[in-house]
């Protein structure tokens, strides 16, 4: 998503920027075009961020109008609805009338009870170091937001079949470069290194690649144990309560 400490509820304008598109790149990676009704939840999303994390530290350049970037482009699109519209009457890369997720093959939820609880929460159960049924939408964002101060970036690795049942690998990946609170409310510092998330995913779609179910498979601990265990040491006072010499350079 974009980063929740970028975003200006204020902000209402509809199309998206060209950064927020790909266009400083020379690669649409984004098109979304909300309609004339759309509200976004917490202001328009800036992607600039996080599409410099993307094409910095992407694996795959898929040739536009390949499957691979047309599979990647939805999904990119998905995410704008799925994070930043507030309304699911708004929503058009989904049918809301059909729409369902699931994760592992779990129970799966319609449009509605993802865009109230948001799809972090949707794809992190309660584990420990974060528990989905104590954050909200907003609490959510803030905290994934803070911990990838760089961008949490996504791309597709492999697109195995198309449509009308699209099954795809990707992947998910951006620096623990800021801090996390955990379940807790323990704060971890993280120390920059590069966090990657694998997974697989089913989408059902219609004639017009509108997203009528996804199912979603990866391992959630992926997501959180590396928010744990990668920080920063904390820092040791000198037998004297001064600052250690490190501290100063």
């Amino acid at each position: 998503m974009a980063l929740a400490h970028e975003l200006d509820i204020t902000d209402q304008t509809h199309d998206l920027s060209p950064e927020s598109q790909g266009v400083p790149w020379g690669q649409i990676i984004r098109d979304y075009k909300p309609t004339p009704t759309t509200k976004w939840r917490f202001g328009k999303p800036n992607y600039k961020r996080v599409n410099q994390a993307y094409f910095d530290h992407r694996s795959k350049n898929w040739p536009e109008g390949s499957l691979e970037s047309v599979v990647q482009k939805v999904v990119k699109n998905w995410e704008v609805e799925s994070h930043h519209i507030y309304d699911v009457n708004d929503w058009q890369t989904m049918d809301i009338s059909v729409f369902d997720a699931s994760l592992n093959g779990q129970v799966s939820i319609d449009a509605q009870k993802m865009a109230d609880i948001g799809p972090y929460n949707m794809l992190i159960p309660d584990m420990e170091g974060y528990k989905s049924s104590a954050n909200t939408f907003e609490s959510a964002n803030t905290i994934f937001s803070a911990a990838f101060s760089e961008g949490f970036a996504w791309e597709v690795l492999e697109v195995y079949s198309g449509p009308p049942e699209v099954s795809f690998r990707w992947r998910h990946f951006g620096k623990f470069a800021g801090k996390y609170t955990d379940d807790k409310g323990e704060v971890h510092q993280g120390n920059g290194k590069m966090i990657n998330l694998y997974g697989a995913c089913i989408a059902k779609v219609d004639h017009n690649l509108k997203i009528q179910g996804l199912k979603i498979y990866y391992d959630p601990k992926t997501m959180i144990e590396p928010l744990l265990s990668n920080k920063l040491p904390a820092a040791k006072e000198s037998p004297g309560g001064g600052c250690p010499f490190l501290c100063s350079r």
